[in-house]
C-alpha cells in the first residue's frame, strides 16, 4: 500500500509539473489559455504532497491566476473574450475536420454552453490597470 501511495504521489507531481509548464506557456503564448492548466497543477500538487501544495500556493502564479478563480472574484472582460475566442477557434477547427454530424452538433452545443457560462456564471470584474483614470485626472 505504501508503494502505491508513493507511485500515486510521484505521478501527481509529474502531471502537476507538466500542467504548470503548459500554464506558463499559456501565459506567454496568446493561443493557449493558462488558467485551466494552473488550476489542474494546483489540484495535482495538492494530491502529490503537502510540501508541494504549500510551495505552489506561495508562488506568484497561484496568487495571480488560481486564487481569483477559486475565490470566485471573477474575470476581466478582456480575459473572458480572450479565452472564449481561443476556445471557439479550437472548436471551429474541430468542427471542420470531423466528419461525424453528431459530434459536430455536440461541439457546437458545448461552445454555446461555454458562452452562456462565461456570460452568466462568471462575474465580470473591472481591469486592475488604472491608467485611464490617472490619464483623465491629469487633463
Amino acid at each position: 500500500m505504501k508503494i502505491m501511495k508513493k507511485i500515486r504521489s510521484i505521478a501527481f507531481f509529474i502531471i502537476g509539473l507538466f500542467s504548470l509548464g503548459m500554464g506558463i506557456a499559456g501565459t506567454i503564448l496568446p493561443v493557449l489559455p493558462g488558467g485551466p492548466f494552473y488550476l489542474f497543477a494546483a489540484f495535482c500538487f495538492a494530491k502529490s504532497s503537502k510540501k508541494m501544495d504549500t510551495w505552489f500556493k506561495n508562488t506568484s502564479v497561484y496568487s495571480k491566476y488560481v486564487e481569483p478563480i477559486l475565490l470566485k472574484t471573477g474575470m476581466t472582460r478582456k480575459e473572458k473574450i480572450r479565452i472564449n475566442c481561443i476556445a471557439d477557434l479550437c472548436i471551429l477547427i474541430s468542427v471542420f475536420y470531423i466528419d461525424f454530424l453528431f459530434i459536430k452538433i455536440i461541439l457546437l452545443l458545448l461552445a454555446l454552453y461555454k458562452h452562456y457560462y462565461f456570460i452568466k456564471k462568471i462575474k465580470t470584474i473591472p481591469p486592475k490597470n488604472n491608467q485611464s483614470k490617472s490619464f483623465t485626472k491629469e487633463m
